[in-house]
């Protein structure tokens, strides 16, 4: 008689390499966590090289509840944190620099113009 709770559902996670974050990659089923660890190194000499592996027993992950998930939306309004460019920026820079003063205008406001101070 083989009991129903004999397999036990696995979470494998790995990283290519030492500074590369972990990814998840499958789940598994085993009877226990050593033969879980087995199962997917196996998986993956038959794949690409890894650095590490990780199996974490799905019971022992902890997800959110409906409710908390929903606290999440009240903490979605942060559209000013999203850049959507700076384009208005050089149409603000020109309306800058014509408003401008130059040399010219300023010397107008003495009623001389320079020419007129530096031969006078």
């Amino acid at each position: 008689m083989v009991k129903d709770d004999f397999y036990q559902e696995f979470e494998v996670f790995s990283k290519r390499a030492d500074k590369s974050p972990m990814q998840y990659q499958f789940s598994l089923l085993a009877p226990n966590e050593e033969l879980a660890l087995v199962m997917a190194q196996e998986n993956f000499m038959r794949r690409e090289p890894v650095a590490d592996i990780w199996v974490v027993k799905r019971d022992h992950i902890r997800k959110m509840t409906l409710e908390e998930r929903q606290t999440l939306q009240r903490l979605d309004n942060k559209d000013y944190r999203n850049t959507k460019g700076y384009g208005y920026l050089k149409k603000k820079w020109r309306h800058y620099e014509q408003e401008m003063l130059d040399e010219k205008e300023i010397l107008s406001w003495g009623g001389k113009q320079k020419n007129e101070t530096e031969l006078g």
